[in-house]
């Protein structure tokens, strides 16, 4: 029945979300997921009054959710706006901001849901290779363009940017929107939000997914321009006017409130990931320096593919890529401390 779909849904390449298979004893290193619980303040908000007003939509607005963040980030309510996981929000943005004459420039490896999403909005882009060491070069995005995004640690590589290099192409590209997507920053690089007010061009995205421990939830915000969010709320508004449901809205709430707690998360996942890093390379495996919560290690010892799979049968889960440009790497989201131990274990067996 494909013949009733129409040309552009024959023609697309969909995004492959990682596996989520229903394995007893699984240590699932896939997904980028916290291995951690989100807050425990969260229980708390499952009342009987919470349940009752299910039957009521949400604020359309999020209101008590952008006064929080805008709180944390010290920045105006109306410089925030939240979506339904950061997902969404990319897909707004790129119809908001980049379907534009000029192509819009992103790294050859990074998000796959970049280039789908062009296809779907048919957006015209350029992707920019990235440099023999993995990291992105922004001096090869200093030129014409429809706008420019990337992630800040990148993805799958798991490498960053600094601030400085960040605003050093913000001085340079002044004439389109730049969009940095930070879905890993809080696990060692630097957040680009303090510049949303120098630079009106620039929109800030992130996910609570990652360090937040809310993947289930399903809450994104962006950060930046009034004029970038009034725009993001019109595209918003025009598609689906009530993205965020009222126990996402307040669950993410809590997760910004309750800092101590995200803190201590994050803390941990570092230290496990920084342990991994050293322990995959006394294995033999090259590493690239992590700034996420996940490792991108070559086995020098052993085609990657065929670890993944011999990984598989030992109930680990990793991302292998076919890309020929990563073809040789595993990438390895950071478990629990112990999940790593077990993992570390079975690839002394493996090696």
């Amino acid at each position: 029945m494909s013949r009733l779909w129409s040309p552009l849904i024959r023609e697309l390449e969909p995004y492959t979300p990682g596996e989520q298979p229903q394995i007893d004893g699984l240590i699932k290193l896939n997904t980028n997921e916290s291995p951690y619980p989100p807050s425990p303040r969260i229980r708390a908000l499952m009342t009987e009054e919470a349940i009752a007003k299910l039957r009521l939509y949400p604020d359309p607005n999020s209101k008590k959710l952008k006064n929080t963040v805008a709180q944390y980030y010290g920045v105006k309510p109306a410089q925030i706006f939240a979506g339904n996981g950061s997902d969404e929000i990319l897909a707004l943005t790129f119809m908001a901001f980049f379907q534009q004459d000029l192509p819009l420039l992103f790294p050859d490896i990074t998000y796959s849901f970049y280039t789908v999403y062009c296809q779907l909005f048919r957006i015209n882009y350029e992707q920019i290779p990235l440099k023999s060491d993995f990291t992105i070069n922004l001096a090869d995005y200093v030129k014409p363009n429809g706008g420019v995004i990337f992630p800040n640690p990148n993805a799958p590589t798991a490498i960053g940017k600094s601030l400085s290099q960040i605003e050093e192409f913000l001085q340079k590209n002044t004439e389109s929107v730049v969009v940095v997507d930070e879905a890993y920053v809080d696990f060692g690089a630097q957040t680009a939000t303090g510049l949303v007010n120098q630079y009106p061009n620039l929109l800030v995205i992130q996910t609570l997914s990652k360090s937040r421990s809310l993947a289930g939830m399903r809450v994104g915000i962006a950060i930046g321009n009034e004029l970038l969010i009034e725009a993001l709320d019109r595209v918003k508004n025009s598609f689906n006017s009530y993205p965020l449901d009222r126990l996402a809205e307040t669950a993410a709430i809590v997760a910004f409130e309750d800092e101590n707690y995200f803190v201590e998360c994050k803390n941990n996942i570092i230290t496990t990931r920084d342990w991994t890093i050293s322990q995959l390379e006394s294995l033999g495996f090259s590493v690239l320096p992590s700034q996420a919560n996940f490792v991108f290690a070559k086995p020098n010892f052993r085609y990657a593919s065929s670890l993944a799979q011999e990984l598989r049968e030992h109930k680990i889960l990793v991302r292998h890529f076919s890309n020929p440009k990563i073809v040789d790497y595993l990438r390895i989201t950071i478990g629990t401390p112990e999940e790593m131990r077990q993992v570390i274990d079975v690839l002394k067996k493996l090696k």
